[in-house]
């Protein structure tokens, strides 16, 4: 294959992007490569090869270092957005280039590059190298490619599908939600696909490639009732095949936005003060990922900054309680056959029967604490550097059915959704916005609520989880990204039906 430069490829794969969205196939498609079946991706496309990747990372290490990596990234991004029944955007953008670390220590220099030409890549590789000051170190005299697992497999590149098979999702959303209730007076169905190709190279002899998809199809509706109006929304997405998107995936979204969005308007605002709350299985488990996971994440500890940072090995919660974030799950948004420093993928368990047992650990931290790492560093993009953050991460099930949970509550909140969380990583204190919920009386549920806030304490969140019901669920959305340090990256969470015996609920949303 001729080499492209990165102007010409930029330019070549923008419009192939845009093509694919009009056309059955592009060339670059036809071959039907799947996950991380597919190796030689840059080194075919860019010449990247190891003679080339030995003399880049000799020069990230050229001032010495502990160890130097390399994150090749091509990324390919597209979006539909049909809104007052027209598509009014249809976009595709590109990015492309390489990343490179040098690690002296805890403390990291770092250099990016959009240009994969030698002088280029040797410039921003001079750039990390300032970090360290001593003599120089030799990369591994060659790289042994990693066997890896293939959590999200593809039948067809994303980059291959016709906007004539994208279109007929967005509007037949758009018409379900019309169709479902005379109260909707507005909807925006949008979909998106990304196709995201990495190579990391490392030197102390790790090579591993990897092709991860991400796509949701999403609706949001606004109703309007007696003059007042309400506005809601849904979506389904992850790692998938084009093929998950099926008429059944569209009904569930259209259904489940009316649904919510018609809810509101019976919606009343609960009384204030400390309650028990019983949060509902899946989505609620980004109160779990937000109150609790980043205090997990072990950068946070070896710094001092998390409350768990002297918790290792003690009694953080009931011994009926165990919480694990896993990069193996099939399909989910957080799921990764390999981390962006080259560690393949893999299930960690953080809190084992009320002990925590595990912080997710990047290879700095890892060295740190004397551990192998856990598979948890990750980036948003080429021109960021690493961090330990959370994959999927989730609560396993307890034994109670999800009734009797309710049915322990006299007075309380039953809690189906949030948005809007802020956390204090230090303290662990947290409030988020309920934007699903009921009452519970009697140890039933009752009116919807809205307009509410819950706020409380991360680790005390944790002590106080007194029941767990059997109805484990993973959310299922696809649209959501977790930001830290500047960077989004894809997550997923899930719980069952849980009881906290207490949190502080008021507020109104402004």
């Amino acid at each position: 294959m001729k080499k492209l430069t990165r102007r010409s490829f930029i330019k070549t794969t923008t419009k192939a992007s845009i093509a694919a969205a009009i056309i059955p196939a592009l060339p670059w498609g036809c071959t039907n490569h799947t996950g991380a079946d597919k190796s030689g991706y840059f080194e075919s496309g860019f010449g990247i090869n190891d003679n080339l990747c030995q003399k880049v990372l000799a020069r990230a290490l050229y001032r010495g270092g502990d160890f130097a990596d390399l994150y090749f990234e091509h990324t390919i991004r597209n979006w539909l957005i049909l809104e007052d029944g027209h598509v009014n955007q249809a976009y595709s953008t590109v990015a492309l280039g390489v990343g490179i670390r040098t690690v002296k220590g805890d403390q990291v220099g770092y250099g990016f590059s959009q240009e994969l030409t030698e002088s280029a890549m040797l410039a921003a590789a001079s750039t990390a190298a300032t970090i360290a000051d001593s003599t120089p170190k030799d990369p591994a005299s060659q790289f042994v490619k990693q066997k890896l697992e293939n959590y999200y497999p593809l039948e067809t590149l994303l980059t291959s599908i016709p906007l004539e098979s994208k279109l007929p999702l967005v509007q037949s959303a758009n018409d379900k939600c019309f169709a479902l209730s005379p109260l909707i007076i507005k909807v925006n169905a949008q979909f998106h696909d990304e196709q995201k190709r990495i190579l990391v190279v490392t030197s102390d002899g790790t090579k591993a490639e990897d092709l991860l998809p991400k796509n949701y199809l999403y609706a949001s509706v606004v109703a309007e009732k007696d003059g007042k109006r309400e506005r809601a929304g849904w979506n389904l997405g992850g790692r998938w095949d084009f093929s998950f998107y099926t008429p059944a995936v569209v009904d569930e979204i259209a259904n489940t936005a009316v649904d919510r969005v018609n809810l509101l308007f019976d919606a009343v605002q609960p009384p204030a003060g400390e309650m028990p709350i019983v949060l509902g299985p899946g989505v609620t488990g980004i109160l779990l990922h937000e109150a609790i996971g980043h205090g997990m994440e072990a950068d946070f500890n070896r710094k001092g900054i998390s409350t768990f940072c002297t918790m290792i090995g003690k009694k953080v919660a009931e011994p009926f309680v165990t919480i694990i974030d896993d990069g193996t799950n099939r399909n989910l948004p957080g799921s990764i056959n390999v981390d962006d420093e080259g560690t393949p993928g893999q299930k960690t368990v953080l809190v084992d029967n009320g002990i925590l047992s595990s912080y997710m650990h990047d290879k700095i931290s890892a060295r740190y604490y004397k551990l192998e790492p856990t598979g948890n560093g990750r980036r948003e993009s080429y021109e960021h550097y690493i961090q330990p953050r959370m994959r999927n991460t989730y609560m396993l099930p307890g034994q109670a059915k999800p009734e009797d949970v309710i049915k322990n509550v006299k007075k309380g909140i039953y809690i189906q959704s949030v948005s809007n969380g802020q956390v204090k990583i230090g303290e662990g204190d947290f409030a988020f916005y309920v934007s699903q919920g009921r009452m519970i009386e009697d140890g039933k549920l009752t009116a919807p609520i809205k307009d509410v806030n819950i706020m409380g304490n991360g680790p005390k969140m944790l002590r106080n989880i007194t029941l767990l019901a059997d109805d484990f669920e993973m959310s299922r959305g696809g649209g959501g990204a977790c930001g830290k340090g500047g960077q989004a990256v894809p997550v997923g969470f899930g719980q069952p039906t849980c009881l906290v015996k207490s949190m502080t609920v008021g507020g109104l949303k402004n």
